[in-house]
C-alpha cells in the first residue's frame, strides 16, 4: 500500500482530492495532508509518504520550493504538482525539478486516476527492482545517550529554522532517520518532532508573554506560516495565542 500526502492550502480542495480517487483499488492509502510547504516539512518524517500531491500555489513555501527542499532530502518521494492554467507554463519551464507529472486544477478525476496508475506502475518496478528489503538496521552505529544528548542541544540551538526536521538532522548526525526516531524516543520518551514543537512553544509563550503579534513570535520561533503555528500552538497550550496573551496580562 503506497502512502499519500496532500498538500494544498485549500481545505476544499484536499477533500476533493481525498474523495474523487477510488484509492484502495490503485493500492494507495491517503495518510496526511498539510496546508502549506512549511507543514509539509514539519510533519512529512511522522506521515512518511511514498507519493506527495502538490498544488503549486501556497503561501509561505509554495509547491515549487517544497519540491526543491523535499526531492533533495527524499530522493525517493514521487511528487506530483497541480497547478491552475495561469502558473502552468511557469511549472513546466522547472524541468529539474524531478517531478512525476504536472496536472491542471480544476482536478479531472479520470486524468488523476490515470496519472496515479502510471506512477504505481513505476513505483511496483522500482520496488521489484530493489527487491523491497527493509534496511538492515543491526548494522548502524549504535546513538549513545550523549549523543541524543548533543541532538537534543543541536534542536534547541537550531528551532528557529523552519527547515530543520528529523531526517535533516538525522542526516547531520550520520544516522537514517528510522534509526534516530527510535533511539531518541528510547532516550527521551518523547518523538522528535514532540521535542521540536516542545522547544518552539516554550520560546513562544514567552514571546506571548511580552505581547509579541502572532506573525512576529510565528517567525521567530521557525514556524512561519502563521495558520500552521496557531494550531501548534493551541494544541500545546490549550489556548488559542490570542486567548493565551489575554490571559497573561496583569501577571
Amino acid at each position: 500500500m503506497y502512502r499519500v500526502m496532500i498538500i494544498d492550502d485549500e481545505i476544499s480542495a484536499r477533500n476533493l482530492m481525498k474523495v474523487s480517487v477510488d484509492w484502495d483499488s490503485l493500492g494507495m492509502q491517503v495518510v496526511g495532508e498539510a496546508g502549506s510547504g512549511i507543514e509539509a516539512i514539519n510533519i512529512i518524517d511522522e506521515v512518511k509518504p511514498d507519493i506527495a500531491i502538490v498544488d503549486i500555489s501556497m503561501p509561505f513555501m509554495n509547491g515549487i520550493e517544497f519540491t526543491e527542499m523535499a526531492s533533495k532530502t527524499y530522493p525517493e518521494l514521487a511528487i506530483i504538482i497541480m497547478t491552475a492554467m495561469d502558473d502552468f507554463e511557469y511549472a513546466r519551464k522547472c524541468v529539474s525539478l524531478p517531478v512525476f507529472e504536472y496536472m491542471l486544477k480544476p482536478i479531472v478525476r479520470a486524468d488523476v486516476t490515470a496519472t496515479l496508475k502510471k506512477l504505481k506502475d513505476k513505483l511496483d518496478k522500482r520496488r521489484a527492482e530493489l527487491g523491497w528489503n527493509n534496511k538492515d538496521e543491526a548494522n548502524e552505529p549504535d546513538m549513545d545517550r550523549s549523543m541524543i544528548d548533543k541532538i537534543k542541544s543541536y534542536i534547541e540551538k537550531n528551532y528557529k529554522d523552519s527547515k530543520i526536521n528529523l531526517t535533516s538532522v538525522a542526516q547531520r548526525f550520520g544516522f537514517s532517520s528510522s534509526y534516530l526516531s527510535r533511539r531518541f524516543k528510547q532516550e527521551t520518551g518523547k518523538n522528535f518532532i514532540e521535542y521540536l514543537t516542545e522547544c518552539r512553544m516554550e520560546r513562544a509563550m514567552m514571546l506571548a508573554r511580552g505581547n509579541y503579534k502572532m506573525f512576529s513570535t510565528s517567525n521567530e520561533v521557525g514556524i512561519p506560516d502563521t495558520a500552521y503555528f496557531g494550531k501548534c500552538f493551541k494544541k500545546y497550550t490549550g489556548m488559542s495565542y490570542s486567548e493565551y496573551v489575554l490571559s497573561q496580562k496583569g501577571q
